[in-house]
């Protein structure tokens, strides 16, 4: 699951595409398994998955004889089967870029949004590499890069109706429903939703707020204490059946409305 950091980097991301920052940790979280980096070689790295059939349309002649026999292209989608550790991939795509560094960057799909390098010009990066580098930038950047294509998509009015087979569609293909893309981010959406408790403030700053707040006899916050996000859901989901909810305090008038100040305080 994201860190509470990372939460908060994603949630400023959604207010600049604005859209709920719910709706687009759902999505961050079902494309991404709720990791930003991999270790490889000491190295934080982006998620990639690598795409053959990409890699084969780009390719012509010796180029393309080479990757397919070295098992790194194919005409077939889903022909060449993807590594199942991220620094197997890694891997995988250095192999690739020995044949055709740009090509095989196009074929990469990258970070939390799992956004395929190809789509670089038309989501107006100067080049493939500089999609790659806002990949590779931090979370915020992912999101960034997530976020151009929601909006490039024309996506944005099924994700903020919480649309989620139309946007599933949109972003994942007409295949969408054979792995649940739609029912994920319906989940995932419910979850995170509970988390902002109503988009009133930051996940960190209410977690907070209400986690060091309530009595400790309080039902479940012993519990969510110790499980930390997964457990700040349930206790949320609480809170929400009480007659009356207790309203977070200003968050610090200093650190404007990040909710920075109580994320350094919680810990």
């Amino acid at each position: 699951m994201f860190t509470e950091v990372v939460i908060l980097e994603i949630a400023k991301v959604a207010e600049e595409l604005k859209v709920e920052r719910a709706a687009l940790l759902a999505v961050a979280e079902v494309e991404s398994g709720g990791k930003v980096f991999a270790r490889v070689d000491a190295q934080n790295l982006p998620l990639i998955r690598f795409e053959g059939h990409y890699f084969d349309r780009r390719l012509a002649g010796a180029r393309r004889n080479r990757a397919r026999a070295e098992g790194l292209a194919s005409p077939k989608a889903g022909g060449i089967a993807n590594p199942s550790t991220q620094e197997a991939r890694w891997a995988m795509l250095e192999r690739a870029t020995a044949i055709d560094r740009r090509a095989a960057l196009e074929s990469t799909s990258w970070g939390i949004g799992q956004v395929m390098g190809a789509h670089w010009d038309w989501l107006g990066y100067a080049s493939v590499d500089d999609l790659v580098a806002e990949a590779r930038s931090g979370a915020a950047g992912q999101a960034r890069l997530m976020a151009r294509f929601i909006s490039r998509a024309g996506l944005r009015p099924a994700l903020r109706a919480h649309d989620w087979p139309a946007f599933a569609r949109g972003y994942n293909g007409a295949g969408y429903k054979a792995n649940g893309y739609h029912t994920k981010m319906a989940e995932a959406y419910r979850r995170f939703a509970a988390m902002d408790l109503g988009g009133r403030a930051p996940v960190a700053y209410a977690r907070a707020t209400i986690l060091h707040t309530l009595p400790a006899s309080a039902p479940d916050v012993k519990a969510a204490r110790r499980d930390g996000l997964r457990g700040f859901a349930r206790l949320a989901e609480w809170l929400g059946a009480l007659p009356a909810r207790r309203s977070a305090p200003a968050p610090d008038a200093d650190r404007g409305q990040d909710g920075n100040a109580l994320l350094d305080r919680s810990r």
